[in-house]
């Protein structure tokens, strides 16, 4: 072997060598021709390499370069057409041949075969590529001088586009136009057929074919992509590719097996980069890798997604997340945005919280239990469940609403941190969908601050701050979901309201934590009012002892007197009218009439406030307060008080009974009569004290669980109780599920602060921009209320028109492009 032989170290000829008169052409190019005959038969050891040179340089030096050139060229084509080709042809086996005209062969009789080919073309090339070399080494003078002064390519690329011409591509005899090339281009194809298929093949020999194919050139200049190999080998192999993949997609997607089909894809990707890393070349890669991920992925994963038994649906129900990445990762091939998948995602998120949705309004909507005939003859059991259980269970149904949304929030938060990697525009999607499903339902504002109540109430007890915090977190983000932030306020505000005035917040910590967050969320706006109710909540504690204060200092020594705790509630802050029940038909609730010695006390405060704060009005809410009271029973054993806390109204009624002789009675009419206490209001507290077995103060005639108009009422002189303390609680308390009346209510008294807010949120704009176009005014409106509740276009322009009728705008322009101006 001769490679690299004689590069860099034949020295150039001495002068003297250079003097002298014409040389012989023919004589020199006969000695010359002699010796590369000798390079390509392999006999070069005897030649002097110097001499070769010498005797070229000459040549060329006596303006004989270009016989020269074109002498060696021919010299080169004889040499390839009737010495090289004759011999790949002797040893290019005939079945090979045969098969190219439709000859049947078996695996392994086309494996032999077409390596037979291979192993010939590539000695061949390898021959030619080391002749050539040396050659050029001889012909270095005549490269640097001749060539590149006439602008001809080197003798190297010239012999390399002549075996492109008298080896490859001339025909072959008996064939008509088939090639060496042709049938080159087959057998790599089908060798790698077979690599797919799983035989083994010679991956080296192949990739020497291929490096073979990369080194010819379609042109003389040599341009990267006139590559033999990418304008003749490669575009048979990614049509070949494109079909086999076609197939294979189909035949995948018939099997009916998602997993699988992501499998083999990924794992038919990854095989062709090797292939092209270790057999082709690696110009393929991005190539074969495209007809891969068209014809394999992008025509086939929608079927792939939206299998019944295997696809997206069925990965998500079974928690299959290899499976889900595996999904992702292909959809992120054809898809940037992967909006295939996230559609199957969207609509499973939407199906499983309409379940969730569904199941919360079933229990909602669950009938109260009648009570039998047995029932009624039991009397204590009947009454005992009868009025409380289906509230309960309602509630429970809130709570459990709450906890199947945070549960699917957290599946799909996995999900997309460990399948999808976190994909922005998934979870974009995720977000829609959960927004919509939560929405969708239309006690999602209430369920939430319910809630939010019972673990400020219960479920924080025994917690850490981190827990408490992570609970915390998990409601706001359903709060993040909920559009309307408005009816979610009312609610807060109500449950809030009840946990403050009752004092059963575990934490206030955690309340003013809440707010904070809330506050983050949705901004200060939206927690102004629930701020000023804590502060309200301070300002009365101060007033209350300065009250008791002043009262000492006025030498007050009634030691029977009853002690006062004031709440004072700034009116416009707290929800009054959802703090209890309201009354039929929305009337204004009448103010109760207290007994005298509560009433004392009561004006003397109300005197104590308004000497402090003229001006003010004060309206004693008697549905919202407790009292604490001593009892007599005179038939209980042992000790004969008993300390019983009460709402307010059922002190109030309690105290009649202290004016009426042992065995004397009130009717319901007289109660009502003398307490002015609204009616539904009435019959909760007396159901509390007269049907509920564990806190039957009172008894009623007749006896059943509701309260009538026509029933008496005696004190229950028999009452026993182990417990010193009796809490008395009130049938059915506010911070329950709304009924459909109390929740048509609620409806409405939103539906008009939404009407103020948008009419406000109108003058705003248009003091603001004086004039504006009607499309105008209704974006930048909505835009405003959206992070409260997204505005009824219908409802804002009625807004518009009631403020032109009351001359806070007026319209300019024509009628079809309407536009208003602001009147100051």
């Amino acid at each position: 072997m001769f490679v690299g032989r004689g590069r860099g170290k034949i020295r150039p000829p001495r002068r003297a060598i250079l003097n002298g008169g014409e040389i012989d052409f023919e004589l020199e190019w006969n000695s010359l021709s002699t010796s590369l005959r000798n390079i390509h038969t392999k006999n070069a050891s005897s030649l002097s390499f110097e001499e070769l040179y010498r005797n070229a340089y000459k040549l060329v030096l006596k303006k004989k370069g270009e016989p020269l050139y074109n002498r060696v060229k021919e010299f080169e084509q004889d040499w390839l057409a009737h010495e090289v080709r004759p011999q790949i042809l002797d040893d290019l086996p005939p079945s090979l041949l045969a098969a190219y005209n439709g000859a049947p062969l078996t695996v392994n009789e086309k494996r032999v075969a077409g390596e037979k080919l291979l192993r010939s073309l590539k000695s061949a090339w390898e021959d030619h590529n080391l002749c050539m070399n040396m050659t050029t080494d001889v012909l270095m003078y005549m490269d640097r001088v001749y060539c590149s002064d006439n602008r001809k390519p080197s003798i190297f690329t010239a012999s390399m586009g002549q075996f492109r011409d008298y080896v490859l591509r001339a025909p072959i005899p008996a064939h008509g136009p088939l090639t060496l090339a042709t049938l080159l281009n087959r057998v790599i194809l089908d060798q790698i057929q077979m690599d797919r298929d799983g035989d083994i093949i010679n991956t080296a020999l192949l990739r020497s074919c291929a490096y073979m194919l990369e080194g010819l050139y379609e042109t003389e200049d040599e341009q990267e992509q006139n590559k033999l190999y990418i304008t003749s080998f490669e575009p048979e192999f990614l049509a070949a590719s494109a079909d086999y993949y076609r197939l294979e997609g189909s035949s995948m997607v018939a099997k009916g097996d998602a997993s699988s089909f992501c499998k083999q894809a990924l794992e038919a990707a990854a095989n062709e980069q090797d292939r092209c890393r270790s057999t082709l070349s690696t110009l393929t890669a991005p190539k074969i890798k495209a007809v891969v991920e068209t014809e394999l992925v992008k025509k086939n994963l929608p079927d792939i997604i939206s299998q019944e038994s295997s696809g997206v649906r069925h990965m998500l129900d079974n928690d299959r997340l290899p499976d889900l990445e595996m999904v992702y990762e292909l959809s992120s091939w054809v898809d940037p945005r992967k909006e295939e998948l996230k559609k199957a995602v969207q609509k499973r998120i939407v199906e499983q919280g309409e379940d969730i949705n569904l199941t919360a309004k079933d229990a909602s909507d669950a009938p109260l239990a009648k009570p039998t005939k047995a029932d009624a003859e039991k009397g204590d059991e009947a009454t005992k469940a009868a009025p409380e259980k289906p509230i309960n269970q309602q509630t429970a149904a809130a709570i459990k609403w709450v906890d199947d949304v945070l549960q699917l929030k957290d599946k799909y938060d996995h999900v997309l941190e460990k399948a999808f990697k976190s994909d922005q525009g998934l979870q974009t999607g995720f977000t829609r969908s959960f927004s919509d499903f939560i929405n969708g339902f239309e006690r999602s504002s209430e369920y939430l601050s319910l809630f939010f109540d019972e673990n400020m109430k219960k479920g924080i007890k025994g917690k850490t701050e981190t827990e408490v915090d992570m609970l915390l977190d998990k409601g706001i983000t359903l709060l993040r979901y909920i559009s309307d932030k408005d009816m979610f306020e009312r609610y807060y505000k109500k449950h809030l309201s009840r946990r403050l005035l009752m004092k059963r917040s575990i934490s206030m910590d955690a309340e003013r934590q809440m707010i904070s967050k809330m506050k983050m969320e949705v901004g200060n706006t939206f927690t102004q009012r629930i701020e000023a109710m804590f502060r309200d909540m301070s300002v009365s504690e101060d007033l209350t002892a300065a009250y008791k204060k002043r009262m000492q200092n006025l030498g007050d020594t009634d030691t029977q007197k009853a002690e006062l705790d004031v709440n004072v509630l700034t009116a416009t802050m707290w929800p009054l009218d959802a703090m209890g029940p309201s009354n039929r038909d929305g009337e204004k609730k009448p103010t109760c009439i207290f007994p005298p010695e509560i009433d004392r006390i009561r004006q003397s405060f109300e005197k104590f406030y308004l000497d402090k704060h003229s001006g003010r009005q004060l309206t004693w809410q008697g549905n919202m307060g407790t009292a604490d009271l001593r009892a007599y029973f005179s038939e209980m054993k042992g000790k004969k008080t008993r300390e019983l806390n009460v709402s307010t109204y059922c002190m109030v009624i309690l105290l009649l009974f202290n004016d009426l002789a042992p065995g004397n009675h009130l009717s319901y009419e007289e109660i009502q009569a003398r307490t002015n206490i609204p009616d539904n209001e009435l019959m909760r507290n007396l159901q509390s004290l007269a049907v509920a077995p564990k806190t039957r103060l009172l008894v009623k005639e007749p006896m059943s669980k509701d309260v009538k108009q026509n029933d008496k009422f005696y004190f229950n002189e028999k009452f026993t109780s182990p417990f010193q303390r009796i809490k008395v609680g009130v049938v059915a308390s506010g911070n329950k599920v709304e009924n459909i009346d109390e929740r048509q209510q609620t409806e409405k008294r939103v539906d008009e602060e939404r009407g103020h807010a948008i009419e406000a949120a109108i003058v705003r704009t248009m003091k603001q921009r004086k004039e504006l176009k009607h499309q105008q005014l209704i974006t930048e409106v909505i835009q405003q209320l959206t992070a409260r509740f997204l505005p009824d276009v219908n409802l804002l322009k009625k807004k518009i028109e009631s403020l032109i009728e009351r001359e806070y705008l007026e319209r300019v322009g024509d009628i079809d492009r309407p536009a208003y101006r602001y009147m100051a």
